[in-house]
């Protein structure tokens, strides 16, 4: 069971990965307060009658329509019936857990005005892993994927439980939550602000890390197969780029590489490898620098109070501030940023599987095939490794730069953050599928060495953790089927 995690100062990104991945995520007293102090500021703010956007006036262009006290809490309702226009395919359950864990994160922070029950009746819904449906697609910024969440929290919308589809009314009786009956400002509080892109970039980050992990000992193996000139790693060398994330590729490859008899027999027999082979420090450190630069993003996005308008005062003095906190071009850029990062390192991955496919320079049989006549062992998978690399590149391009004009001139700049962590979750995807071609293919190599050397012990190890589970090619199957069974061998920690 993994670790309850209390809410009490704002999240990590770490920690809604954590619960993206089914972590238990539990308020603590200070954050319930917090909640319950900004709704007594809300509720000061319609009995006072102080003007605030999206209280007791309209939304978007609407905002200068008076709505009367009789009217709000139909408003709160109407703003989420009408911002769910998601279309498409659902999110994953996992993306849905990622956004409702921030959404109840930015409620937590005390300025939007919600009542605890309405973030006690989303941590229902992470509890029971009762999850809505929310389609992918539709949003500029924000918006529309908390809309198909909050439907199912008034008993509208569909929702996932224990693996069926069922209508939200029905899922709540099943998990015994009643309702909700929105009032002022909490429909507008459950749309708004970057909890969705935040909560995506989050389970991005978990997923890149992992991946990080992967490709530097799979690049080993390659390099390995290569025989590579291993004196390109020393830290002497490595040491004279300033970046952290070289210095620590160049410790793991030199980690992963250690005590290999076949680097030790190849040394010196070439002055320089090619750039795919060399410069996996300088490629995979710049993408973990990257990395680290998006972590840091997320995490004070999750730290930032992201409603608008926010509630501050006192309850005898309430003030409502509407601002622009919402905008997510700060996770747009860096998920637009970390995209290209992983698409480079999956462009770099394919071409190692060339070198060691293609006989003109692998000093192997052709295509690693076993019977080099009737097989074409992993020639079409080198196909599928260049079709995804070619996708990345389109899906690289900045989602941040991305223009359109909304709510009749009123949203006239989009800031795109949740289209680019979903671009950025798509890229994964085939960089995952990229590298399972690499890495099938690395471990196939071993076994048609013409001399028979021991490898390095960290890169064996990861070789006979695929062959437990998938056995030496011999065209006798699909090799679609070995690649998807590879891909989620990298989906599991690393580990050793």
């Amino acid at each position: 069971m993994p670790q309850r995690i209390l809410l009490d100062r704002p999240l990590s990104w770490q920690q809604v990965a954590d619960v993206a991945e089914g972590a238990p995520l539990v308020l603590s007293d200070g954050a319930r307060t917090r909640i319950a102090s900004a709704r007594e500021l809300v509720d000061s703010i319609v009995r006072m009658g102080v003007r605030a956007y999206g209280v007791n006036t309209g939304v978007g262009a609407l905002c200068d329509v008076v709505v009367t006290e009789s009217k709000q809490a139909e408003l709160s309702r109407n703003i989420v019936m009408s911002h769910a226009v998601g279309v498409g395919p659902p999110l994953a359950p996992s993306a849905v857990r990622a956004i409702i864990a921030a959404a109840v994160n930015n409620f937590a922070h005390g300025f939007s005005g919600v009542r605890p029950a309405v973030a006690d009746s989303l941590l229902a819904l992470l509890e029971q892993d009762c999850l809505p449906e929310v389609p992918a697609s539709g949003s500029v910024g924000y918006l529309t994927h908390m809309a198909h969440i909050g439907l199912v929290l008034l008993g509208e919308g569909a929702a996932q439980w224990r693996g069926r589809r069922m209508g939200g009314a029905e899922a709540l009786r099943e998990i015994r939550v009643s309702p909700l009956v929105l009032g002022a400002k909490e429909g507008l509080s459950l749309v708004n602000g970057t909890p969705c892109a935040a909560g995506l970039s989050a389970l991005a980050l978990g997923r890149v890390r992992r991946f990080l992990d992967w490709i530097d000992v799979v690049a080993a193996m390659t390099f390995e197969n290569l025989h590579g000139q291993a004196a390109v790693f020393d830290a002497a060398g490595l040491g004279l780029r300033v970046s952290a994330g070289v210095a620590e590729v160049g410790e793991r490859l030199r980690a992963a590489l250690k005590g290999s008899a076949i680097l030790e027999q190849s040394a010196g027999r070439r002055t320089q490898d090619p750039l795919s082979l060399r410069a996996i420090p300088q490629v995979h450190g710049a993408a973990r620098d990257i990395f680290g630069q998006t972590a840091r993003t997320v995490d004070d996005e999750l730290a930032s109070v992201t409603d608008n308008p926010v509630v501050v005062g006192t309850p005898d003095a309430p003030r409502a501030l509407s601002g622009a906190n919402a905008v997510g071009t700060a996770l747009a850029l860096a998920t637009d940023s970390l995209g290209t990062a992983v698409a480079e390192l999956a462009g770099m991955s394919e071409r190692r599987t060339d070198r060691l496919v293609n006989p003109l320079v692998s000093r192997l049989p052709a295509f690693l095939a076993v019977d080099e006549g009737a097989g074409s062992g992993f020639m079409i998978a080198q196909y599928t490794a260049v079709s995804l690399v070619a996708d990345n590149r389109r899906l690289a391009a900045p989602a941040s730069l991305d223009g359109g004009i909304t709510s009749g001139l009123q949203e006239d700049h989009l800031s795109h953050a949740t289209p680019s962590a979903l671009k950025l979750l798509k890229i994964i995807d085939n960089a995952e599928f990229i590298l399972a071609v690499e890495l099938l293919a690395a471990t196939q190599a071993y076994e048609l060495q013409t001399q028979s050397l021991a490898r390095a012990a960290p890169t064996n190890r990861v070789y006979e953790r695929v062959r437990a589970v998938i056995p030496q090619y011999a065209d006798d199957r699909p090799l679609g089927i070995d690649i998807q069974k590879a891909r989620e061998l990298l989906r599991e920690p690393l580990r050793g």
